[in-house]
């Protein structure tokens, strides 16, 4: 966590770091890009056992913050999503702005977040929509959080390690507090790229296995960003409480205890 930045900013990332071992976020901004998300009962119920499962924040989309009780923010963040895209595209690596810092700040939000993809044909755009949201979330006191995937029509491996670094590095310096990527499965990979990395690295969950993230902990990760598998399981209580046990346990690298 930074030391430096305003009083307001600080507080909100004290309380986003309410574990210090690690952070475990549940983006739930997908049907954007996906269509509905496949789970069972209403948005305001899976946020309920999110909760209870120990997740730290969730991610959402504006529209769906006004389907989902205030109560449910009692011991968990709430990060909104300023930019998005549709799978329908004719470039799905194509990001825009949906919202903004002050829209998050009015609805009780205490970070926010923007997708980048670096080497896609709208990079530019993306990478100017990241640095105008820091440049508010300065203003306003508000942590950001920069998802930042190497992904375009020259990638051939978006977890290529200097790739990845180069990402991360964007975010860092346009001014993120935090960086999510898909991270390479080596974790000598891994703990070059976090300990080069200014900023606490998320690893994200994608279709991950448990065994993979915990790696990706055990390596420097300093914690999980972690969706689908969430939101798609038959007890996505079950399954937070599991991520959670490991971004809030041990970081005690194998053979070293």
């Amino acid at each position: 966590m930074h030391a430096h930045g305003s009083f307001a900013r600080r507080l909100r990332l004290r309380r986003l770091h309410r574990h210090p071992s690690g952070l475990l976020v549940v983006p739930l901004d997908h049907a954007m890009s996906g269509g509905p998300l496949a789970h069972r009962g209403t948005l305001d119920g899976l946020l309920a056992r999110l909760a209870d499962g120990g997740a730290d924040a969730v991610v959402l989309h504006k529209g769906a913050v006004r389907r989902v009780r205030p109560d449910r923010f009692r011991e968990m963040s709430l990060i909104l999503h300023l930019n998005a895209s549709t799978g329908l595209a004719s470039d799905p690596d194509a990001k825009y702005p949906v919202a903004t810092v002050a829209e998050a700040l009015r609805l009780g939000a205490e970070a926010v977040s923007v997708h980048v993809n670096v080497g896609s044909r709208t990079e530019d755009r993306q990478i100017a929509h990241l640095a105008g949201t820091a440049e508010q979330c300065d203003r306003w006191g508000v942590p950001l959080l920069a998802m930042m995937y190497v992904r375009g029509p020259g990638i051939t491996d978006g977890r290529d390690p200097e790739l990845v670094a180069h990402a991360l590095a964007v975010g860092a310096e346009l001014g993120a507090d935090l960086v999510k990527t898909a991270l390479p499965d080596d974790p000598a990979a891994i703990a070059r790229i976090t300990a080069g990395c200014p900023v606490p690295v998320l690893a994200a969950g994608g279709h991950a296995s448990f065994e993979v993230l915990e790696t990706a902990l055990r390596a420097g990760a300093a914690g999980l960003a972690v969706g689908r598998t969430v939101f798609t399981a038959d007890d996505p209580g079950a399954v937070t409480r599991r991520l959670s046990a490991l971004a809030h346990g041990d970081r005690t690298p194998a053979g070293v205890r």
